[in-house]
């Protein structure tokens, strides 16, 4: 009898002790809805590649590990936190002067980025007075930047239209920047597409520049660090340079070439709604909804769809969004288009608070289009003609995106 209750005793303990614990895990994401999933179809060497570097990606360097001595922020995803975007807590500022017929980045006062940290004894760098082109940046997502890639130039460059020659008001361009000799494409002139300004043309230089600039680790692509010409001696970590293997570098490009966008959501009858007045008023002149990628060696991004939102090309928005910097061929009220997708998702990786715009300074979307300007001004004027019903169905698309 004893034993038997005994029995009973430890069933009920072992019961209530997997109830507690489907109270305390947490249940698993559904696929697609999050920004850090691998695209479908890898490989199991390349998910082992793609393991290598979200792991590289999430790690938080220390002093004795290089971090510095200047940097923004000790890790990759402190500022794209669950690969989405960052808030204008993470922002980076560009800076430089603009005397109106020439841009100078400053480099000889610590431009064109401002780290304001420095490792101990090494002080941050301050905003210097001749700065007037200041150009606070919210990290973008990361997701979806291999299949960015893989876009063909001759599929953006077909919606260029720098003259405007079709007279809708409308004159997207490309940004041609060039290329450092590690890339090993030559020094261009190459299609920019990824930044804010889209002022980097290949993945692998925007990881080896965030690397540099951002955390102040050096590389066997870049093995020199950054100058801190404001502190009026040479400065420098402890750590041999470069601080960080080739090998790594390649395993971070890798992952971020393939994480996939999160998946879109439900198309209701609103939804549907909100989706054909975004092209009827004109905002797919510039949000172009899709692109196909070229032939690439990854099955995962050879000739698949690419549902981003954006043309990848230069717009003039407007005085409200300038900042005045210049960036490869941009000028200072120019931005790169920035692609919607991930829209649903944004708030669920920022603690519940979205923030739009290449600075992050408005949490509403209805704001957002209200400040576009410029080549944007016909449309967010027949945006606010619209009836109330018909705006809030345009909001509920982009919040489907």
């Amino acid at each position: 009898m004893k034993t038997l209750l005994t029995i009973v005793a430890v069933s009920l303990l072992f019961s209530l002790v997997l109830l507690a614990c489907d109270a305390i895990l947490t249940t698993p994401i559904a696929e697609g809805e999050s920004f850090d999933a691998p695209l479908p179809g890898l490989s199991h060497s390349q998910l082992a590649a793609f393991a290598r570097g979200d792991e590289a990606f999430g790690k938080v360097f220390s002093v004795k590990e290089g971090l510095g001595p200047l940097f923004n922020q000790p890790s990759c995803e402190t500022c794209h936190p669950g690969d989405g975007r960052g808030s204008p807590r993470t922002n980076l500022i560009r800076f430089g002067y603009w005397n109106g017929v020439s841009f100078d980045p400053l480099i000889s006062l610590g431009g064109p980025q401002l780290q304001e940290r420095g490792i101990p004894g090494v002080p941050g760098e301050k905003l210097p007075p001749e700065a007037n082109a200041i150009s606070p940046r919210s990290p973008p997502p990361v997701f979806g930047l291999g299949l960015i890639e893989a876009i063909p130039d001759s599929a953006i460059l077909a919606n260029a239209d720098e003259n405007d020659l079709d007279g809708d008001g409308i004159s997207g361009r490309p940004n041609w920047v060039t290329a450092p000799e590690y890339i090993g494409r030559g020094p261009g002139p190459h299609l920019g597409r990824f930044g804010r300004k889209a002022g980097v043309a290949f993945l692998l230089q925007q990881v080896v520049t965030a690397y540099q600039q951002d955390i102040g680790i050096t590389t066997d692509y870049l093995p020199v660090e950054n100058e801190h010409p404001q502190a009026g001696i040479p400065v420098r970590d402890d750590v041999p340079d470069p601080e960080l293997a080739a090998s790594v570098v390649n395993d971070v490009v890798f992952y971020l070439r393939t994480l996939a966008p999160p998946a879109r959501g439900a198309e209701t009858p609103e939804v549907l709604q909100g989706k054909q007045l975004f092209s009827a008023i004109g905002c797919a002149g510039c949000h172009v909804p899709s692109f196909t990628t070229g032939p690439s060696a990854i099955t995962a991004l050879n000739n698949v769809e690419v549902t981003l939102y954006s043309d990848l090309l230069l717009h003039d928005m407007g005085p409200e969004l300038a900042d005045n910097f210049y960036e490869g061929s941009s000028t200072g009220t120019e931005w790169r288009t920035a692609p919607l997708w991930g829209l649903r998702l944004v708030k669920e990786f920022l603690g519940g608070s979205a923030f739009y715009l290449n600075d992050g300074r408005t949490s509403d979307l209805r704001e957002a289009i209200r400040l576009h300007g410029g080549e944007a001004q016909s449309a967010r004027g027949k945006f606010l003609q619209l009836s109330e019903s018909e705006k809030l169905a345009l909001i509920k698309f982009l919040e489907s995106l």
